[in-house]
Formats: structure tokens, sequence, C-alpha cells
């Protein structure tokens, strides 16, 4: 399966945010669109990911405050993206490979999509129960 064939279930709605605003106001956007992580854009590009667990470890346990803190200052800056061409297992790959959750789906420079760990694993389960459906088939001469 393809990164884009997931975004054709998963859908391609990407909520973004700019790197002057507070964390606060990042985890505001957050809960209203019920997601674990936000791409930072600014000036049409790429700047960064905010994910709840940056401000788990770069907020709370650093004593700091939402509110007096901006997403500049907390948010990921390593970006690695992927193109709607690869491969589910090609994004596992590097996303346990840089211990990442989330991969930004571009193609020729527009942001196509966003998928997570979870978009992925549910991916390959399906993948994986689709294979023992075909395997199972095959051992009981049923069609399919």
């Amino acid at each position: 399966m393809t990164v884009n064939q997931m975004l054709s279930v998963k859908g391609n709605q990407v909520f973004s945010i700019v790197s002057s605003i507070s964390v606060y106001e990042g985890l505001k956007v957050m809960g209203e669109k019920n997601v674990g992580a936000l791409l930072v854009i600014d000036d049409n590009e790429i700047v960064g990911i905010l994910s709840e667990r940056d401000y788990a470890r770069k907020i709370v346990l650093k004593d700091k405050t939402s509110k007096g803190t901006l997403v500049s200052e907390i948010m990921g800056t390593e970006i690695i993206t992927v193109k709607p061409t690869d491969d589910i297992n090609y994004c596992m790959g590097l996303m346990s490979g840089k211990r990442i959750r989330h991969l930004p789906v571009v193609d020729n420079g527009v942001i196509l999509g966003l998928v997570s760990i979870g978009d992925v694993v549910k991916a390959i389960i399906e993948e994986q129960k689709e294979t023992i459906h075909h395997l199972d088939a095959y051992i009981n001469g049923t069609q399919l």
C-alpha cells in the first residue's frame, strides 16, 4: 500500500499553525481538531511539528507555562517528509528508525497530508488481514 492509498482512506486534511503563537493557542487547536500534532507552517513552508509529546516534555516537565512559551521554542524542527508514492513499510521504517510519530506527505513542494504512526500501523494490519484471507482461501481451495 502506498501513502497515497492510505490518504485516500484516512483523508488528507492537514491542520497547521504558525510558529509565533503561544503553545497554549496551539494546544487549543489540537483540542478543537482532535489531533495529537500540528504542522507548523511559516511563509508556506513547513518549519516544524508541534505534538502533545513536545508539550509534555518541553513545557510540563520543565515547569514552563504554555501561555508564556511560543510554539517556535518547543516544536520539533527535524522535518522528515514522504511522497505519496512511498510504501507504508518505508514509512514504518522511517518512523521506527528516527523515533518519530508523524510524517508530512509532500509532492513537488505541496503538502498533501500528514500520516501518523497510528495510520501506518492500521494500514499494515489491514494489509496483513488481506494476506491472511488470501492464504486461507488458497489453502482451503476456495474462491475469493
